[in-house]
């Protein structure tokens, strides 16, 4: 039994960057989709697809790396876990690292990033901060 998933992910996701690995490969859920998609959007990996299993499904996410094989994401940091939630309104989402990272959120519109929660104007629960 796995307590926190979304820390599972992106503790696979971070040690995959460490050794350079082209992609890595998760157990699959709405949530995790729904953050791979955030990822995606911003820039931080390439692709991501859902391949079928017959317990459950495997998300397979394609890392992105910079020309001269750089790390596009440097850091991952999980913010909310499952002893302490950490929620914050609109107006009190600030950028990560003036602007250069991201904090992904959820709200009641979905999962975002916080330049999008800024925009429409939504608070939810802080999941994770990326630069």
């Amino acid at each position: 039994m796995m307590t926190d998933p979304v820390a599972d992910m992106l503790t696979r996701i971070r040690n995959a960057i460490r050794v350079e690995r082209p992609q890595v490969e998760v157990p699959s859920s709405r949530l995790k989709r729904a953050l791979a998609d955030v990822l995606k959007r911003e820039g931080y990996i390439w692709d991501w697809e859902e391949v079928p299993g017959s317990p459950r499904g495997v998300l397979q996410i394609h890392l992105k790396y910079g020309p001269n094989g750089e790390q596009v994401i440097r850091h991952i940091r999980r913010v909310s876990k499952p002893g302490r939630r950490v929620y914050r309104k609109a107006d009190e989402l600030k950028p990560v690292l003036n602007g250069l990272g991201i904090s992904v959120v959820s709200t009641s519109r979905g999962v975002v990033s916080d330049r999008e929660a800024r925009q429409r104007n939504v608070g939810g629960e802080v999941l994770c901060e990326i630069w």
